[in-house]
């Protein structure tokens, strides 16, 4: 199953961290990642912190050189939807959205919703590729906001106990979950967190759950209830949205990051 989350300048700060990831564990078992932004030179574009992704840089803290990094980020956002049609999906695929096209106040266009259905549309409509793979058939898109936007929430956040320290949750943001095994309609109120996404990647790809040892080994839940394996694929409806994927892949406006907090 394929889940749809080019060197640049990247900030001030140089890589800062260095550990495992889950890159580090999709490339193990032999699985393609990919990493979509909007610019190298952001907090959203995680690969540049991670030092060994990011590798040597000319000039130091200047362009990520690592073949890793070159390999598998790229700059630009809309490659997405070229990619899928020309049956060049990874394995696994984080997507961040352009300013523009992000739900961020202040700095959105209001294109957000269409974006997320032009790639929604994509994976649906896209055509048997050559090696008989259909994406909609075997694909999961997970649909996550960073932040609550600073809207109201009614109930209250979660209080982990000790040993989780100052690392605790905020107010709850949405996810959305869409695949060809999810049932139309299907609401799930657990309380999951983004642990719970990387436990099912690990699920889905036959990596041991929580093997990255942070949020994946401290949440207690995989998503594995919003996937009904034993019903056929459902057929896909397209979601009607405008501007479509056509407009995004030939858009020309400068690309800004979805968030300069």
């Amino acid at each position: 199953m394929d889940l749809v989350t080019t060197a640049g300048e990247i900030g001030s700060v140089y890589p800062c961290f260095e550990h495992q990831t889950l890159a580090d564990l999709l490339m193990s078992a032999s699985l393609s990642w990919r990493y979509y932004t909007p610019s190298a030179g952001s907090i959203w574009t995680a690969p540049t912190a991670i030092d060994h992704i990011c590798g040597p840089s000319e000039p130091y803290g200047g362009t990520c050189l690592g073949t890793e990094y070159t390999d598998n980020v790229v700059i630009g956002p809309s490659t997405v939807l070229t990619d899928i049609s020309n049956c060049n999906l990874a394995s696994m695929s984080w997507v961040i959205p352009s300013g523009q096209n992000s739900d961020h106040p202040g700095s959105n266009t209001g294109g957000g919703p269409a974006w997320v259905a032009s790639i929604v549309n994509a994976v649906g409509n896209n055509k048997k590729c050559a090696d008989g793979e259909t994406y909609w058939d075997n694909t999961a898109i997970i649909i996550v906001w960073d932040d609550w936007g600073g809207w109201y929430d009614h109930e209250p956040p979660t209080f982990l106990a000790s040993p989780e320290g100052d690392y605790q949750y905020g107010f709850r943001v949405p996810m959305l979950v869409v695949s060809a095994y999810t049932s139309e309609g299907y609401v799930n109120n657990q309380r999951n967190d983004f642990g719970s996404i990387l436990r099912f990647i690990e699920q889905n790809f036959g990596i041991a759950e929580g093997e990255l040892g942070f949020a994946d080994s401290r949440s207690t839940t995989d998503l594995t209830e919003f996937f009904d394996l034993t019903q056929p694929a459902r057929v896909f409806t397209m979601i009607p949205a405008s501007p479509d994927g056509e407009y995004f892949i030939h858009d020309k406006t400068p690309l800004t990051d979805p968030d300069d907090d």
